[in-house]
C-alpha cells in the first residue's frame, strides 16, 4: 500500500498506540512493522485472530505475559558457543516461566479460540532445561552455591577463610599498645584484600603489605603479615570459583544452544499471542468493531468515528458507497467537515486491513481495497517548485497512472488552485477517467458545476455536510443523496435582511466580484486584530496564573512552617515533661525512705503533693497543646495586666501565663518553660488566680529539686531492638545521663549481625551530647558493646 497515503492518513499513529498494548518486545516489534495486508485472505485472518484474543478479553482476561524477556540475541549467542552469563540465565528461566504460565491459560481457558489455542499448544515446555537453570541461578541472577558440589566446597573455604582472618584483624584492632597506630578502628577491602587504615606516622612500626592511601596521605591501608598468607588463600579460592563458575556457565549454555531452534519459535509464538492481544486492547480502547469485509467494493459504515479524535466529542457519521454508485462527491462549506469524511474512511480501510477492529458500529460493513491513494491537503511543493495547483496535479497524474478498479481513492478540494471554470472542467474530467476504471472514488469540491455532473450522470452519488440554519454552524453529519451548499442567501433572510436585497443578490450573483474581495481583506485585517488582542489577553491570564500560583505556593509553606514550629515546640515541652515525671519519681522513692512507719502519713501527703504538682503542669502542657491554632484574643493593656493572666503568644499560637511584667517586656510561663517577649507579640485571653502564679513557682521550684536528685545507671542494654527503636530510647538515656553528670556510659547492643551497631554508631557520631566512642573491651562486651564519652 502507498507509504505517503499512509502518512497523510496518520497510520503511524495507529501503530503508535497499537504498540503502547504490547507487552513484549518482539509484540511490539510486530505491531511497528505492521502494514496492510494486500491479500483478502491474509486479512479475513488477522481479523479472526483480533475476534478471538476480544473474546478472551470479554470473557476473563488477558493472558499472563509478565516476566517475558526478549532472549533471541542470547539463543543466537548460545548456538555459536558463547558463554551465557547468569543475569541472561535469569531472563532465559523467567522466559520459560512465561512460556508455561500462557499454555496454562489456554489450556484452561473456556472461551472457544481455535487460532490463539492452536498457537499456545505448539509451544514446547522445555521442563527439564528449565529446572537445570533455576537448580543453578537463584531468583537475583547469581550462581546458587549448591550449582555444583566444587562450587560448595571452594566457597565454603572462601568463608572459612574470611571468618578466620576477621577475627585475627579483631585481636590486632582490640590490642591496646597498637590502637594509637590506627586512623579508624574499621576492616575494609582493598584489590579483594583485608587492609586495616594505619595512620602514616606509624608506618614503620606497623608491619603489613601498603595496598592504598587515601587522598590526603594521612592514612595507609596495610594488610597485616598475620593475615597475607590468608589473604592468598582467598585469591586462590576466587581463581577457583571463577573457573567453576565458568564450566558452569559453558554446561548450561551448551543445553541451551541445543534447544535454541524450539525456543526461537517459542518465542515467536509469545510475540504472536501478545501483538493479537495487543490488537485486541486497542479495540476496547476506542470501542471498536469487526467490520464485514466483502470483494464486492460495498463499503457501509455505520456510526464511524475517526480513531484519533476524542470518542466523547466526535460527530458519527455514516459513510456509504460501492453498491449503486462507485464515486461519491461531498460538497458543503470550509470547516464542516469534509476533509475529515475522507480521512476517516482511508484510516478505517487501513485498518482493517491490518487485522484491526475499526471505530463504526457492528454490523458495518468494509470493501475489501488493494490499494488507497489520496490526494489530501494544501501545501506547495517547495523542493519542486510547484504551486499549490501544480503538487495536487502532479500527484493525481500519478494516482491515475496507478489505479485501478479495486482501488480507493480519496480527493480532497479537486480542481481548486486554479481558475474555477477551468477547475471545475478538469475536475470534471478526471472524475470521469477514475469512473471509466470503476475506481471507489470521493472527492471533495466547492463547484457548482460538479453537483450538477453529478446528477447528470449514473455511478456517482452527492453528499453533504450538514448544516444547521438555525445556529449557523456546521453539525458534521454526512447526508448522502443531498448536494451541499452555499446557504448564504437562506442565511441572511433568516437574519432579518430585506428581501429586495436578496432579490438584488440574486440578479448580481455573476457579476464581478471585487467588491466582495474588498470586504474579504476587511475582514481578514479585523481578524488579525483579533487574534492579537486575544494573544495579549491570553498572556496577561497566563501571568495571572502563574501568580495566583506562586502566592498560592507561598501560603502552603508559610502554613507548614507555621505548623512545624508549633509541633517543634510541643515535641520539647513534652520531653522535658517526661524528664520531669521521671525526677518526681526519683523524689517520691528518696520521700519514702525519709520516712519510717509511724510518719506513714506525712510520707503519703508528700508523695501526693509532688505528684499532684507535676500533674498540673502536665495538664497545663496538654490544655495547650489541644488548643486551636487559630485562637483569638484582644491587644495588650499593660496598665490592666497583672500577674498570673492568660496570654496568647501570637508567634506559635500558645497560650501562656504571665510570671513578671518588665516595662513593655513579659515573662511568661509556658509548660514549665519561662521566656521573654515584647509585650505587642501576645494578645489578653482572660485574667488569672493568684494560685496559679504560685503553683507555677512551686512547680519550678521542683523542678530545681529534682535535678539535683537524678541518678542513672552507667550502662543500657539496647539488644533486640529497631535501630529506629533505639535511637529514640539512646536519646533519652545519654540526655539523663549528661543531666546525672555521667561522663561515661556502656551501650550494650550485641554482635549479631552488626546493622543495629552500625546504625548506633552513625547515631552516636552526630549527637550533640557525645565527645567520642569506641567498640568495649574484651571484658566489657568487645564487639557487642561500646563505649561512649560524653561531653
Amino acid at each position: 500500500m502507498e507509504q505517503a497515503t499512509l502518512k497523510i492518513l496518520q497510520y503511524n499513529k495507529i501503530i503508535s498506540k497499537l504498540m503502547e498494548k504490547a507487552h513484549t518486545a518482539q509484540g511490539k516489534e510486530i505491531a511497528q512493522n505492521l502494514q496492510p495486508a494486500v491479500d483478502y485472505a491474509d486479512v479475513c485472518s488477522s481479523l479472526e485472530q483480533t475476534k478471538e484474543a476480544h473474546a478472551i478479553l470479554n470473557e476473563i482476561s488477558e493472558p499472563p505475559f509478565g516476566g517475558i524477556f526478549d532472549i533471541r540475541q542470547a539463543l543466537k549467542k548460545a548456538a555459536m558457543g558463547t558463554l551465557l552469563d547468569a543475569p541472561t540465565l535469569l531472563n532465559i528461566a523467567s522466559t520459560m516461566y512465561g512460556m508455561r504460565n500462557i499454555k496454562r491459560f489456554f489450556k484452561d481457558c473456556p472461551v472457544n479460540t481455535i487460532i490463539l489455542k492452536e498457537w499456545a499448544l505448539s509451544i514446547e515446555i522445555l521442563g527439564q532445561l528449565e529446572k537445570d537453570i533455576n537448580n543453578i541461578i537463584d531468583e537475583y541472577g547469581s550462581i546458587k552455591d549448591t550449582a555444583s558440589h566444587e562450587l560448595a566446597r571452594i566457597r565454603s573455604n572462601i568463608k572459612s577463610s574470611q571468618n578466620r582472618i576477621k577475627s585475627t584483624i579483631d585481636n590486632i584492632l582490640k590490642n591496646n599498645e597498637l590502637q594509637k597506630f590506627f586512623q579508624e578502628n574499621i576492616v575494609t577491602v582493598r584489590d579483594d584484600r583485608y587492609v586495616i587504615p594505619v595512620k602514616q606516622e606509624y608506618r614503620q612500626q606497623f608491619p603489613g603489605i601498603i595496598h592504598d592511601q587515601s587522598a590526603s596521605g594521612s592514612t595507609l591501608f596495610i594488610e597485616p603479615m598475620s593475615i597475607a598468607t590468608l589473604n592468598n588463600d582467598i585469591k586462590q579460592y576466587r581463581l577457583n570459583e571463577q573457573r567453576e563458575t565458568n564450566r558452569i556457565l559453558k554446561v548450561i549454555s551448551e543445553k541451551i544452544a541445543k534447544n535454541e531452534a524450539v525456543l526461537q519459535q517459542n518465542c515467536l509464538y509469545l510475540a504472536q499471542l501478545d501483538f493479537t492481544f495487543a490488537k485486541a486492547k486497542l479495540a476496547h480502547s476506542m470501542r471498536a468493531f469487526m467490520p464485514i469485509l466483502n470483494e464486492d467494493g460495498v463499503t457501509d459504515l455505520i456510526a464511524a468515528r475517526h480513531p484519533l479524535l476524542d470518542v466523547e466529542n466526535i460527530v458519527p457519521i455514516d459513510i456509504r458507497i460501492g453498491e449503486n454508485y462507485r464515486t461519491l462527491l461531498i460538497t458543503g462549506p470550509n470547516t464542516g467537515g469534509k476533509t475529515v469524511s475522507l480521512k476517516t474512511l482511508g484510516i478505517l480501510v487501513a485498518m482493517a486491513q491490518s487485522g484491526l477492529f475499526i471505530p463504526a458500529n457492528d454490523g458495518s460493513r468494509l470493501a475489501f481495497y488493494h490499494n488507497i491513494f489520496a490526494d489530501i491537503g494544501d501545501e506547495q511543493s517547495i523542493e519542486q517548485n510547484l504551486s499549490t495547483f501544480s503538487a495536487h496535479m502532479t500527484h493525481i497524474i500519478n494516482i491515475l497512472k496507478n489505479s485501478d478498479n479495486n482501488d480507493l481513492i480519496l480527493l480532497d478540494e479537486l480542481g481548486s488552485g486554479t481558475d474555477p471554470e477551468e477547475g471545475a472542467s478538469l475536475a470534471i474530467a478526471i472524475l470521469e477517467k477514475f469512473m471509466a476504471i470503476n475506481s471507489s472514488v470521493i472527492a471533495t469540491t466547492h463547484y457548482n458545476e460538479l453537483k450538477t455532473f453529478a446528477y447528470s450522470h449514473d455511478n456517482i452519488e452527492n453528499a453533504s455536510v450538514e448544516f444547521d440554519i438555525k445556529t449557523l454552524r456546521p453539525t458534521y453529519r454526512l447526508l448522502i443523496g443531498i448536494p451541499g451548499a452555499s446557504n448564504a442567501f437562506s442565511i441572511s433572510s433568516r437574519l432579518g435582511l430585506d428581501e429586495s436585497i436578496i432579490l438584488r443578490a440574486k440578479q448580481l450573483i455573476r457579476a464581478d466580484h471585487a467588491n466582495f474581495e474588498n470586504v474579504l481583506n476587511t475582514l481578514e485585517t479585523e481578524k488579525l486584530l483579533y487574534e492579537q488582542k486575544n494573544a495579549a489577553i491570553a498572556e496577561k491570564e497566563r501571568r495571572i496564573n502563574a501568580l495566583e500560583r506562586r502566592l498560592s505556593e507561598q501560603k502552603q509553606e508559610l502554613t507548614k512552617k507555621k505548623s512545624q514550629t508549633i509541633k517543634n515546640t510541643q515535641k520539647e515541652c513534652a520531653a522535658l515533661l517526661r524528664d520531669t515525671r521521671r525526677q518526681a519519681e526519683t523524689i517520691i522513692k528518696d520521700l519514702k525512705a525519709q520516712y519510717n512507719d509511724s510518719g506513714k502519713k506525712n510520707r503519703q501527703n508528700a508523695m501526693n503533693s509532688a505528684r499532684q504538682s507535676l500533674q498540673n503542669q502536665l495538664d497545663k502542657f496538654n490544655n495547650l497543646s489541644t488548643d486551636n491554632n487559630q485562637i483569638s484574643g484582644s491587644p495588650i493593656d499593660l496598665k490592666t495586666l497583672r500577674t498570673g493572666d492568660t496570654v496568647l503568644l501570637t508567634t506559635l499560637q500558645q497560650q501562656a501565663v504571665v510570671h513578671e511584667i518588665k516595662g513593655q517586656e513579659l515573662v511568661l510561663l509556658l509548660g514549665g518553660l519561662t521566656t521573654t517577649v515584647k509585650a505587642n507579640k501576645c494578645l489578653f485571653i482572660k485574667k488569672g488566680q493568684t494560685k496559679s502564679l504560685s503553683s507555677a513557682n512551686t512547680a519550678k521550684k521542683a523542678f530545681s529539686q529534682l535535678d539535683k536528685s537524678i541518678h542513672i545507671s552507667r550502662q543500657i542494654d539496647i539488644r533486640g531492638m529497631m535501630v529506629d527503636e533505639a535511637e529514640e530510647i539512646l536519646g533519652k538515656y545519654i540526655d539523663d545521663a549528661v543531666m546525672a553528670g555521667l561522663k561515661q556510659i556502656i551501650i550494650i547492643h550485641g554482635k549479631g549481625t552488626g546493622a543495629l551497631r552500625k546504625g548506633i554508631h552513625e547515631y552516636l557520631k552526630s549527637h550533640r551530647s557525645v565527645f567520642d566512642f569506641s567498640l568495649a573491651d574484651i571484658n566489657e562486651g568487645g564487639s557487642g558493646a561500646t563505649v561512649v564519652q560524653l561531653q
